[in-house]
């Protein structure tokens, strides 16, 4: 069994970004991208609609990085406190040495390589701080954009996954990529 500790927490530094602990200073960005039905739209989760929804999905964060179930980041731009952006890994099998990774970001901060900067650092954290040995991403199969920045980063399909979710009344697809440490080049 995978021992994970999120203690002490770790910022990550990449090139261009710093991927730090989120606060509730971070709640405006967090409503502002999970309030966006343009940001949500491959995501089947609530919007955001105040304030308090978007303190919460902070501490739901907090949360599972105090009780080492899932770590997350706020990604900022060097020379900025405001984040861009979410990422890390969500959910943890530790039976099976693998994790989920997802994010998300600002719609203003797309199209400029700052996710696939991102996703190559965490990925990088995964394998060599968490041990993992597989990562997973699972996306709507029409994110166009995720599913790049997945590819980018070596992710290979795994499955095309017929209506195996319902949300809000209608069955949708899901495709797994996923990356094996072993296949991971920094």
């Amino acid at each position: 069994m995978l021992t994970i500790n999120f203690h002490p927490f770790q910022n990550i530094e990449t090139e261009r970004l710093i991927l730090r602990r989120l606060n509730e200073n971070d709640a405006d960005e967090i409503l502002a991208m999970r309030g966006n039905p343009e940001t949500m739209k491959y995501i089947p989760r609530p919007l955001a609609k105040t304030r308090e929804d978007a303190l919460t999905h902070i501490a739901t964060i907090e949360e599972k990085i105090v009780n080492n179930t899932g770590i997350n980041w706020g990604i900022t731009i060097k020379g900025s406190s405001k984040i861009i952006g979410i990422i890390g890994h969500y959910s943890i099998i530790p039976e099976n040495h693998r994790a989920e990774i997802g994010y998300m970001s600002l719609p203003e901060s797309n199209g400029k390589g700052y996710m696939s900067e991102a996703v190559k650092a965490v990925v990088a954290y995964g394998f060599e701080q968490m041990n993992l040995h597989s990562i997973e991403a699972i996306i709507d199969p029409e994110n166009i954009a995720s599913e790049r920045v997945l590819q980018k980063n070596g992710f290979v399909k795994e499955a095309h996954i017929r209506e195996n979710l319902l949300w809000e009344g209608s069955y949708l697809d899901t495709v797994i990529y996923s990356l094996l440490k072993k296949d991971f080049i920094k």
